[in-house]
């Protein structure tokens, strides 16, 4: 059965070229949000079993987003997404229980390989 999961970004060209490297990667994409809040809400109805989180979003930002699932499902496994230059964010995300970060614009191979690995 292939692995669900969650795609969080506010930029629905990110979402879909995402979307896209996931389903050929054999991955199924259960849901998609545009911001933490409705992350959060994505993530208690449909349980996946991974998170791809962009950092910087409106309303509530991935880092903020990623601690309360984290506080909803303390096993979570939730991916950042970041564009350069924003290492210190990505250093918050790993202490607050991210497992891995991918960097924009996406290398389909770079992100297959994250998943691969968060997933195992």
């Amino acid at each position: 059965m292939s692995k669900r999961i969650l795609i969080v970004d506010d930029a629905i060209f990110m979402r879909m070229k995402l979307k896209d490297i996931l389903e050929k990667g054999g991955y199924e994409v259960v849901a998609e949000a545009q911001n933490g809040v409705e992350a959060i809400e994505k993530f208690k109805a449909e349980s996946p079993d991974l998170v791809t989180m962009d950092i910087t979003m409106p309303e509530m930002d991935g880092i903020a987003a990623l601690k309360s699932i984290k506080e909803v499902k303390p096993d979570a496994k939730v991916i950042m997404c970041s564009a350069m230059g924003q290492q210190s964010m990505v250093m918050d995300a790993i202490k607050a229980g991210a497992l891995d970060f991918i960097v924009k614009p996406f290398d389909n191979d770079r992100v297959i390989q994250s998943i691969n690995k968060a997933l195992q």
